[in-house]
């Protein structure tokens, strides 16, 4: 094949194998496709993002203007606690009326306690936080679904619509993603009020500390179930129970893989944190994530999710439902013409490997 062919080839939209292509060129593992999906596929990801960016906002927004709060309380008052121990005049451009007055209740004795300014500020923060995303997460559950069947299409190099097919994914799954996002909004605020409570009663007795890191790590396990959730259940016919049951399952037999692959999703987020706190370029760093979330922050870790999940749905999952192929896109699903063309009558009615499982099967 020429370099022009393998060129188109690499816009081409149709099934893996097929144009041009030999078994040569198609990927020989999940990382080679992974990068070859992630490069053909770049461009429609940044329309994906854009598409859904609109219900995903609402979210982003919450998260970034009560972390800007957070922050802006406490620059403010490190800058009041030095003028104070300078004896300094306060800029009235910075320290306004209201604020000085605000800060004037945590000074004792011309000493400003600022632990407790912090403690009050960062728990109004979080609470007004946490209460905020309910509805703002609520929202999502549908557009998740949506998200989940188009990258997990891409992801093993097969072809999907980007407004049609998300817009069926929807239309499909919203029940379940509606109660996946309903359970989800609301686990926030009751991490947080499990935590300021168990941690109240832990002041006077240490056995409550294990009621509060029981719900931590509860909590942490269902937004690691999250990476299964969405996927599971825009590829299988299930109950909401067996979803529940079932991604609970796979994070937890997965966990250090889930773990890893939720961590790598969140480098953008470490990263700009880390130039705010310990460079003079933490704006810039905000802007460039802002950027980086409007463009394709959304989609790639859904894209790096759908990739992730479909190696796993095939070890634990495909691998026993008969007529279903694992490993899609790569090399072993062309090593033999004749099982290719056994399997050719079943790929329409398994393409979406719409058969329910059981519990055990699943």
């Amino acid at each position: 094949m020429t370099m022009f062919g393998k060129l188109m080839n690499g816009y081409f939209y149709g099934k893996s194998g097929k144009g041009d292509f030999t078994p040569d060129d198609l990927p020989k593992n999940r990382w080679e496709l992974f990068w070859a999906m992630l490069r053909v596929r770049f461009s429609a990801l940044t329309r994906l993002n854009m598409m859904t960016i609109i219900v995903f906002l609402p979210y982003l927004v919450i998260i970034l203007m009560n972390f800007l709060s957070l922050l802006t309380g406490w620059t403010n008052a490190v800058n009041y606690q030095e003028a104070l121990t300078a004896g300094t005049e306060l800029d009235p451009e910075q320290f306004t009326p209201e604020l000085v007055a605000l800060f004037e209740k945590f000074t004792e004795n011309g000493v400003f306690q600022i632990q407790n300014f912090v403690r009050d500020l960062t728990q109004a923060c979080l609470w007004r936080m946490v209460l905020l995303l309910i509805p703002a997460i609520l929202i999502t559950g549908p557009a998740e679904a949506g998200l989940a069947y188009v990258c997990r299409n891409w992801a093993r190099d097969e072809h999907a619509f980007i407004w049609s097919d998300f817009k069926d994914a929807m239309r499909d799954n919203w029940k379940q993603a509606i109660g996946i996002s309903a359970i989800t909004s609301v686990i926030p605020i009751i991490m947080y009020m499990c935590w300021q409570f168990y941690g109240n009663l832990a002041a006077d007795s240490m056995f409550y500390m294990i009621p509060q890191m029981v719900v931590v790590m509860l909590g942490i396990i269902w937004i690691l179930a999250l990476v299964f959730y969405y996927p599971l259940m825009v590829s299988y016919k299930m109950t909401f129970r067996q979803l529940l049951k079932n991604g609970m399952m796979l994070s937890i037999g997965r966990l250090p893989q889930t773990v890893g692959v939720r961590l790598l999703t969140l480098l953008p987020v470490l990263i700009c944190l880390l130039l705010l706190f310990f460079t003079g370029i933490g704006m810039y760093a905000f802007l460039a994530i802002g950027a980086f979330y409007l463009i394709i922050g959304i989609a790639l870790p859904r894209f790096i999710y759908a990739s992730f999940t479909n190696a796993v749905f095939d070890r634990f999952i495909n691998s026993r439902i008969e007529g279903v192929r694992i490993n899609r896109g790569m090399t072993e699903d062309n090593d033999d013409d004749e099982d290719e063309d056994e399997s050719d009558g079943e790929d329409d009615k398994e393409d979406d490997i719409r058969k329910k499982p059981t519990d055990d099967e699943a």
